[in-house]
This record gives structure tokens, sequence and C-alpha cells, in this order.
């Protein structure tokens, strides 16, 4: 392809330029930096082989490796490459543009989100349903009982839609546990959360029985590990906790859900607390109304919903670490055009 493309260089020089570079370099005129702007540079080889071979060139973003057990993800992990696809449309294809990305392992009428398509990954997609039909399935809850629900990394993508579900559902006092102080006023002051707790400042034990003085519940578990432990310790005699995700053990090599120690186990059995395991996609038949729901809850103020938006597909990786440690508020999305058109 390289020595294809040399054998036309004379004519694409002056296809680009306008002149031939003998041409040019007679020319009295024209500055240096006019000259080499009249260079043709990768673009413009790039789009003589899409005219001449009729290919469009793409980018995606693939596995170059693996963290391996007790890894943790990094940008080396991810390879950006550029390929060719036909620039046809046979009958039965459709062409489709990516505008927004997610970054998280798993669509709709724009109408059900009033415009913003990046909410059909989180909200009023995949995360809201985990949250909603958890809740509804796992939690138990019951309005007017005077529950108290806790939520483990409850500024993430599911946990910041779990809080205000429970309050919606019926919960009398909603707690949010996250790792910064930026995190806890959020939750405090613009997600309905009741109190919010950092849980890498001060004693968490503590804090915990300060912000739920009549135990706990119901509890929201999507980190796992100390965190998880020390809210089970405090929960109440047949309470409940809705496994949605165990993040602190993703990059460990542990059987899932990972066990509990020997004590807090011990906890678990004695008060009774529930701690199935929750999927998901074995409620399909409730994905249509849950989203229904989800986006009225939107459109009528209830739900307030938060989005971390990295641009750029080159960044994938990138967003995917941050994600992977806290770094995002709500869900993390990749933006990769809010162009519509194709």
């Amino acid at each position: 392809m390289i020595s294809w493309l040399h054998c036309f260089r004379p004519e694409a020089r002056q296809y680009h330029g306008g002149r031939s570079m003998k041409e040019k370099n007679c020319s009295a005129l024209g500055s240096r930096k006019a000259e080499r702007e009249r260079v043709p540079d990768k673009e413009f080889y790039r789009n003589l082989v899409r005219r001449l071979h009729r290919v469009m060139i793409v980018q995606q973003v693939v596995l170059n490796s693996r963290p391996g057990k007790n890894g943790n993800p990094v940008a080396e992990n991810f390879r950006l490459e550029e390929v060719s696809i036909p620039d046809t449309i046979n009958e039965g294809q459709v062409q489709v543009k990516t505008l927004y990305l997610s970054v998280d392992p798993y669509m709709v009428d724009p109408q059900l989100v009033d415009g913003h398509l990046s909410y059909f990954l989180g909200a009023i997609g995949m995360p809201g349903l985990t949250s909603l039909i958890g809740v509804q399935e796992k939690g138990h809850v019951s309005a007017g009982s005077n529950q108290t629900m806790v939520v483990s990394g409850a500024a993430g993508a599911c946990g910041s839609l779990a809080g205000q579900i429970g309050h919606l559902l019926g919960c009398s006092r909603v707690v949010g546990i996250c790792g910064t102080q930026e995190k806890c006023l959020i939750l405090t002051s613009e997600l309905g959360f009741d109190a919010a707790i950092n849980y890498k400042k001060g004693n968490v034990a503590e804090q915990l029985r300060e912000s739920c003085p009549a135990g706990v519940d119901i509890y929201f578990d999507n980190v796992g590990g100390d965190i998880s432990d020390t809210v089970i310790s405090q929960m109440n005699q047949n309470s409940h906790i809705i496994l949605c995700g165990q993040i602190s053990q993703y990059n460990k090599d542990v059987p899932y859900p990972p066990p509990l120690p020997p004590a807090i186990e011990a906890i678990q059995k004695e008060r009774n607390i529930t701690r199935e395991r929750f999927l998901v996609l074995n409620y399909k038949d409730k994905f249509e109304p849950g989203i229904l729901q989800l986006s009225q809850w939107f459109k009528e103020g209830k739900l307030k919903i938060k989005e971390t938006v990295i641009n750029g597909l080159e960044n994938m990786g990138a967003a995917f670490q941050s994600m992977m440690t806290g770094g995002n508020i709500g869900k993390q999305i990749v933006c990769i055009s809010k162009d519509i058109s194709l």
C-alpha cells in the first residue's frame, strides 16, 4: 500500500497544493509555512484511500492485554486501532454512528430522556434498571415501616440512583457511603440522601451508628470488603442485602459473591439477613415497565441524574480506569460524538 501511494505522490502533491513542488519552489511570494501547509499530510492520503477504494476508516479500542489475577486495569491494557470497512450499505444493512460509549461490562425512544441520549447508558438504561429492580425485588421496602437504607458506592452509576429510589419507594432514611467530601456533599445537597459518610475519613463504624441510630434494614451493596463487613455488623434482625456489586473484590482471585469473614457470616445467620445473588438479566419481563417508571421519575424531577463524561474514543481506557478507582460521579460515559448526522 505504501509503495502504491508513492507512485501517485507527484499527482497527489499537485492536486493538494494546486501546483507542483517545482513551481512552489520558484515562488517568491509563498512563505515557508505556506509551502509546508501545501505538502500532503496523513489525512490527505487517508482521504485518497477512501475515495479510490470506497472504504471508511474507523477507530476501535481493543483489549491489548489483561490485568491478570489481583491486578488493576492500566492504560497498556487497551489499544486504539484504525480499521477499514466497506463504504457501501447493502440491502438489509443500516449505517449507525456512535455518540456515547458506556464503559461498564453489559435502547429506546429519545423522548423518554428528553433528548439526553447518554441517559440510556445510565439512569434510563441498565444501571437504572439494576437499581430499581434490585430495590424492588431484594430490598423488601415497605412504605411507612420507618426503614433505613444504606448504600455503598453511593456516588456511582447504580448507587446514586438506588438511594433516590429507596426514598421514592418508601424508605424513611437513606445514608450513602462514598470516598470524597465532594461526593458526600452531592449526595446530601442534590440527590436527597439524608446523610453521607466519607469512608476515607474517620471511623466508619462510629459514623454509621450516628447516621443510622435505629440500625440498618436494607443495604444496597456495591463494594464488598471491609465497608460491607462494617455495614452488615450493624444490620437489624430480618434485614436485607441487595447484592448489586463487589467492586473492591473484582480484581482479586475470589469466587462471586465473595464469602464473608466468619464473624460477619455468623452475624448474617444469627440475624436472618438475606444476601442473595442478584442478576438483573433474570428480570427481563420487568425491563419495559422499569424504563417507563425511571423515565417518569426523571421527567417529574424526582430522579436526579449525574454523569461523568470524558471525550474521545482514545480515552476509553482511561475512563475505565477512573471508574474502577472511583473517579466518577454518577455514570461514567465516553462521548464519541455529539453530531447525530451520519
